[in-house]
């Protein structure tokens, strides 16, 4: 009996490390069974998907399912090692972080690999592997922002010490980002936006900066307008000073999202209309796993409109249930962000969920036709690639302050805790508390003028003896004086 208390203490005693991989995995248990649900989805979808791609380059379709397969063990260890580092030491890194994604946006812009007029992706030369500078971009602005925020709470509501250093950020990866891709650069400010609200920015300087925003993109719905002909029901010619960048695609997809989304005839339509077909033969309860219809002729089917192929195969039922589990994980985030008891920590969680649930969202929203084409994948879901890894370290991320917040409020006589008030369980505390509170960056205050009065001396009584008895000998003095000066004259 002994031996087997001895087995089952040591197998219990997860926090010293001894019990295993599992044992060592922390954070918000709920967010990781999302991620294994997302895992499990993202193989089953992209096998089924993956046919076309597969016949166009003479491959097995189990290639692909192999690859997303690697793909996805990756993602799962960022994962895990980036949920085991003290998350406030991505408030030390965040600044080096943004500043090195800057020179990247830029030199992607003149240099990168262009697809679709769009120039998104540089080639690593060691390692042969392409990826999107904006999802490095959008994790370092998202780490700056919030280190930003929790700094500066004290100031925030004014205008040049608070909202001007934190919207200056915003605006730069935005327009670095918009020339290549527009709808990520949309979704990147529409995230921050919502931070900054969150982190107390004043209503009325948020406004203000939507109120810019907008400008260009209202512009841009005038010339989708202005250069649409009714009769011929296309664009008509663009001046030559619009065939700039991707104006005239931005433009098309506009105009095809205003007139055109109701005719099946037309071959600007062809992508968006195989999505509906696709839902539409999904019906209630779907199709089947990999009995998909329309994978062969919808474009994109394993990474922009996986979501229409989900639906086909799975129904509406399918599609409710992704849409929850993304819900969720903004809703568990929400938690995290309540209880972490430090600014930047709560920002941070809070930032890159808002970012991740919001993508899924337009992704979702562009499958079934309530917004514009655009060229953002399913998170977790899409077939992987750099987006896949960026999306597994924020999410992390988000479970390393999940995992802290958590430390800093277990009991001390939690299960596997070594007992009430054991050394180690306040040993382990305390150190989390330190090592939070050394690395939390110091809010920026209003500085006060200093008091000019000085505060008096407190005497003591034998001070003040020794005073009297040093004046003592001339006030004898004085009182003698004083005697023969008031006697009178003979």
């Amino acid at each position: 009996m002994t031996g087997a208390n001895d087995i089952s203490l040591k197998g219990a005693n997860l926090p010293n490390g001894r019990g295993g991989l599992l044992s060592k995995t922390r954070g918000d248990k709920v967010i990781w069974a999302i991620v294994v649900v997302l895992a499990l989805v993202s193989m089953l979808a992209v096998y089924s998907s993956t046919g076309l791609l597969a016949y166009k380059y003479n491959r097995g379709t189990e290639v692909y399912l192999f690859k997303q397969v690697m793909f996805t063990a990756i993602g799962l260890g960022i994962i895990y090692f980036s949920h085991r580092v003290n998350y406030t030491l991505w408030s030390r890194v965040a600044r080096i972080l943004f500043m090195v994604s800057i020179p990247l946006l830029v030199y992607t812009l003149f240099f990168g690999l262009k697809l679709n007029e769009g120039s998104r992706w540089i080639r690593l030369p060691i390692i042969n592997l392409t990826f999107q500078t904006s999802d490095l971009a959008k994790l370092a602005l998202f780490m700056f922002l919030s280190r930003l925020l929790s700094k500066k709470q004290e100031v925030i509501k004014d205008f040049k010490k608070g909202y001007i250093p934190v919207i200056i950020p915003v605006g730069i990866v935005c327009v670095l980002i918009a020339p290549a891709n527009l709808s990520t650069a949309l979704l990147t400010g529409a995230t921050s936006m919502l931070l900054l609200f969150i982190g107390r920015v004043s209503t009325k300087h948020l406004l203000m900066t939507i109120g810019v925003a907008l400008i260009p993109v209202a512009f841009l719905v005038l010339l989708a307008v202005g250069f649409y002909d009714k009769k011929e029901e296309k664009c008509s010619e663009l001046p030559f000073f619009l065939h700039i960048a991707r104006v005239p695609t931005w433009i098309s997809r506009v105009q095809n999202f205003i007139y055109d989304s109701k005719q099946v005839d037309k071959d600007e339509n062809y992508q968006i209309n195989q999505s509906k077909i696709a839902i539409a033969k999904g019906g209630l309860l779907g199709l089947g796993p990999g009995n998909s219809q329309t994978r062969n002729f919808l474009p994109h089917p394993y990474s922009d409109f996986i979501f229409a192929i989900i639906i086909e195969e799975y129904g509406l039922a399918g599609g409710g249930f992704l849409i929850f589990i993304y819900l969720l994980f903004l809703l568990r985030s929400i938690k995290i962000f309540k209880k972490c008891p430090y600014a930047f920590g709560a920002f941070l969680a809070l930032g890159l969920s808002f970012t991740l649930v919001i993508q899924a969202l337009i992704n979702m929203a562009v499958t079934v036709n309530l917004f514009p084409v655009t060229g953002v994948t399913l998170p977790l879901v899409s077939m992987g690639g750099s987006s896949f890894l960026f999306t597994c370290l924020a999410i992390g991320i988000i479970l390393s302050v999940a995992r802290n917040a958590e430390q800093l409020e277990a009991p001390s006589n939690s299960p596997g805790g070594g007992g009430k008030g054991t050394p180690s369980t306040k040993k382990q505390k305390n150190d989390i508390a330190e090592e939070a509170e050394v690395e939390e960056e110091a809010p920026e205050v209003v500085k006060k003028p200093k008091a000019t009065k000085k505060k008096e001396k407190v005497e003591t009584t034998e001070e003040k003896a020794a005073k009297l008895a040093a004046l003592k000998p001339l006030t004898d003095v004085a009182m003698s004086d004083f005697a023969k000066e008031s006697e009178p004259k003979k």
